[in-house]
């Protein structure tokens, strides 16, 4: 039997959309250290207009103003974290590794359970 791992993918989601995962931490985190909410998907290799979409769920899932966008001149084009933003962004990262690191021991349990099934079938 080949090396088993654990795949995780969570998501907070709202009537069946999803608004919050891995991916859109990773876009906020880019945009947290770019200053460019084009940039950040730039650097993720996903459209400006895709990773505004997940932005504008975001916003209208939770109510509240992620990032702060600023329009014209060249001084004053791009985004930032809003204090909430930033906070959020915090918050949901300790979540999910917190979630995942939950998970390690039943993991653990299940892989072995798994290879004693596995070599048992294999010698039956």
């Amino acid at each position: 039997m080949d090396k088993v791992s654990l795949k995780i993918k969570l998501y907070l989601e709202n009537e069946n959309d999803k608004f919050m995962g891995i991916g859109v931490l990773w876009l906020l985190q880019k945009v947290d250290a770019t200053g460019s909410l084009r940039a950040a998907a730039a650097e993720l290799g996903i459209s400006y207009s895709k990773a505004f979409r997940m932005v504008e769920n975001l916003e209208a899932a939770l109510g509240v103003d992620v990032l702060e966008r600023r329009k014209g001149g060249v001084n004053r084009s791009g985004a930032s974290l809003t204090p909430f933003g930033q906070e959020f962004i915090v918050l949901y990262d300790d979540f999910q590794k917190t979630c995942k690191k939950l998970l390690e021991d039943p993991f653990d349990t299940f892989e072995k359970r798994l290879k004693t099934l596995v070599s048992a079938s294999l010698e039956g």
